[in-house]
């Protein structure tokens, strides 16, 4: 996506550690009229799955995920990363481990949310190694529902999660996969 690949070399910066900071348009501060574009790309990707449900991961999927939802007529369900009060009954848990954060920690989702029967789409900010995304996947897997694919607005291709997940023939589209980065320079270099 050229609009997605022009933002993110106009207002992205890259630092140490292969960090991309995109928070001034996606997961901190949010545009939502370049993200409403981003949205709509995933309804074109998708629109044939029978999509029903949409699955992200508190907190940056939310924003990605509520306007997601609405491309589609659905519901949004997002995993919470813990277990409050409020979320009542028997959940659907697996174990996340952090690259970012070097700690592990479960995810959840109330079984009163995905059932079987349930197309799901997965959307998610970034994908790097894929804890995350195989999390929530497992999330889909446990309640019986249908994974319709994966989508992810940033890819990072040299970590190697996108190919491991394509190899498992699921559905991932990425809207920008980024094959290199410098921090010393700023340069990014995108997957054609």
């Amino acid at each position: 996506m050229e609009l997605l690949k022009n933002k993110i070399i106009k207002e992205g910066e890259v630092y140490d550690g292969n960090i991309l900071k995109v928070d001034c348009f996606l997961n901190h501060r949010i545009d939502v009229p370049f993200l409403k574009e981003v949205c709509r790309e995933f309804h074109r990707l998708f629109k044939d799955a029978g999509v029903n449900k949409i699955l992200t991961i508190e907190a940056s999927g939310i924003a990605i995920g509520t306007l997601v939802a609405q491309e589609f007529g659905c519901p949004l369900v997002f995993a919470k990363k813990t277990k409050t009060k409020n979320i009542a009954g028997e959940v659907y848990t697996t174990p996340v481990e952090s690259f970012t954060h070097g700690t592990t920690y479960n995810i959840m989702v109330s079984k009163r949310f995905l059932h079987a029967g349930d197309k799901v789409l997965i959307v998610d900010d970034f994908l790097a190694i894929g804890n995350a995304m195989r999390g929530l996947i497992n999330l889909v897997n446990e309640s019986g529902a249908e994974l319709a694919g994966c989508g992810v607005v940033i890819e990072k291709g040299f970590q190697h999660g996108g190919d491991a997940l394509r190899r498992e023939n699921i559905n991932l589209q990425s809207l920008a996969i980024i094959d290199e980065m410098n921090y010393l320079t700023g340069e990014i270099i995108f997957r054609n």
